[in-house]
Parts: C-alpha cells; structure tokens; sequence
C-alpha cells in the first residue's frame, strides 16, 4: 500500500508530538504549584495510600489513562493515513467491444476534384459510429496509412481535416502526395485497396472488418493486382469492401467492375452524392456483430482506504468508550 500524500502522516505525527510536549508541561507545571501551595492536608493519607484496594484503583486509573493516551494517538496516526489517501497498485485489460473500419481513398489526378467531398463523406460517417476503430490509408502509384486504426475520434477528425486542408495546394508538396507517387503509373486501385485490406491488425481474432473505398475506378497504368484480385484477396481475410464512386453510372463498365468487386466481399457500390449512402453504409456496417478486442494491461493506482478507514472508526470509538469510563 502507498499513500497519495505521504507528508499528512507527517503533519498528523507532528500534531500528535506537540499535543504531548503540552501535556507534560502542563503536568509538570501543576504538579509544582501542588507542591508550591498545597491546600488540602489530609492526616494520615499515608495510611489511605497503603490500602490494597486504593492502590488497585490507582493502577486501574494509570492503565486507563494511558490507555486513552496510547488509543488517541492510534486515531490520530490513522486519521492522518486516511487523509494521506492509501493506495494500491491494480492490473487492468482495457476490452474495446467495436469494430474494425479502414477508410480508403484514391487521391490520383482524376479524383483530386471529388476528393474533399469524399472527405466530407469521411467525416460524415465518423458521425454515425460509437467505438468503432477507424484507420485511414490513401494511394494512388503507391499507398500510405495516414493513420492506423485507432478509436480516439478527435485525432481522426483533425487527420481528415489536415488531408482535406492538403487539397488546397497551399504547400509547394501537398500532404497527399508525401508517399503516393513511388511507382510507375496512377490510380492503381487494385494495389490501394489491397494495401488497405493488409492494414487490419489482430488478424487471429475473429472481427468485423469494412473498407470503405473511395474511388472512380479509373485505372492509369499496370497495376499489380486487378480489382477483382484485390476483392477476392479482401474476401479470403474476411474483409468487406464498400465503394464510394463519384462517377457511378458515367462509365457502366467501369462502374460495375467496381459494384462487382464490392459484391464479391459481401459489400455494395454506392454513389457518392446520393442522399441514403452515409447511412446506408452505416447500417450495413453495423449489422456485423461487434467483437470484444482486449487492450495492453494497463497498471493503475486506485484509492484503498477502506482498512484505513475501519480502524480509524475502531479507535475513536475505543477512544470515546475509555473517556467515558475514565469520566473525563
């Protein structure tokens, strides 16, 4: 056990010191003016004094009192150890019962118009989520995480925020091109979305996973997976896919490549601008059971006064109970 503020008890022990020193000197200075002025001469109290039973009474009355003296100073020790705040070290496994989401955007050429807009749907669906772990990986010739998956909500809104802010092309290298621009081509959705299904962790665990893809599914160079390679890989880690296409319908065989890749991991194709796509998403993710996921044991501190507490309560009554058949 540990105390919170170790130096009360030293504050009480002080206390309790002086209360002594006054005690002996208020005793030494009555006994002098006894001695000094003695005004009750008793005849033969000598006599009285050498009584079995006034010697008996005597001792009984030195043994109360210095039981007093000895059980007030348990309790005031106490009171101080009570006031010090006892404490004691305790293991905790945080469980997160959630599930897993990785937000997946293509932030090619064809899509930097739309993008900001998908942004704004990003943060949209955040809305609709309680708990819910939610990362973010971007690509285009390359993937990069921006932020792995987490369930802190405010970060997660100030990295959407900071990408979105990245759009205005303030800066000479925007923060969405840090990373995305490594390889030959562009738009290389088949790699983005693989990359993205690999960012799931506790991969052992048996946990709802949805990727949320964000893009036209406007190929620009040799991808090393296709589309269809990517959603099948998604499906065999049990990862769905749900796409965000700000051009559905423009291009029917683009579109349903896209809508087909979707459906192969149980997920669907939505529109971006549709007024039901937010949550419809949402409710499609959450029709998948949340898993419990135990989190780093953690040691913390927590207040244990309760022993404390006990026998301060103990001593002042047995305190009061020796006052009382003292009669002081």
């Amino acid at each position: 056990m540990a105390l919170n503020t170790w130096w009360i008890v030293l504050v009480a022990v002080g206390v309790l010191v002086v209360a002594v020193l006054i005690g002996i000197l208020l005793g030494l200075r009555g006994r002098r003016r006894a001695d000094a002025d003695p005004s009750a001469l008793v005849s033969r109290a000598e006599r009285l004094r050498g009584l079995p039973s006034f010697r008996t009474a005597v001792r009984r009355r030195i043994g109360l009192l210095a039981g007093v003296l000895a059980v007030g100073a348990v309790a005031v020790l106490l009171t101080g150890v009570v006031a010090a705040r006892p404490m004691s070290a305790k293991t905790i496994q945080p469980i997160n019962t959630s599930r897993d989401i990785m937000l997946c955007l293509d932030v090619s050429g064809s899509m930097s118009d739309v993008d900001v807009e998908v942004l704004t749907v990003f943060e949209e669906l955040l809305e609709g989520f309680e708990g819910e772990r939610i990362g973010l990986t971007i690509f285009n010739s390359s993937p990069v995480q921006v932020f792995p998956l987490t369930d802190d909500y405010p970060f997660v809104r100030e990295q959407l925020k900071s990408i979105r802010t990245s759009f205005d092309y303030v800066d000479d290298t925007p923060e969405h091109w840090v990373g995305t621009l490594n390889g030959p081509g562009a738009s290389l959705i088949g790699d983005g979305l693989a990359a993205c299904t690999m960012r799931f962790d506790h991969l052992d665990d048996d946990r709802s996973r949805s990727v949320i893809l964000a893009t036209d599914n406007e190929l620009a160079g040799a991808s090393i997976l296709t589309v269809e390679e990517a959603a099948q890989f998604a499906q065999s880690r049990g990862v769905r896919v749900f796409a965000l296409n700000p051009v559905q319908g423009k291009d029917p065989q683009v579109s349903a490549e896209l809508a087909d890749a979707a459906r192969l991991t149980g997920g669907q194709s939505y529109p971006l601008r549709d007024t039901t796509t937010v949550a419809d998403i949402i409710t499609e993710i959450q029709k998948q059971e949340a898993t419990a996921l135990k989190g780093q044991a953690q040691v913390i501190r927590v207040d244990t006064p309760n022993l404390a507490i006990a026998l301060t309560l103990v001593s002042i009554l047995g305190f009061l109970l020796l006052l009382w058949r003292v009669r002081l």
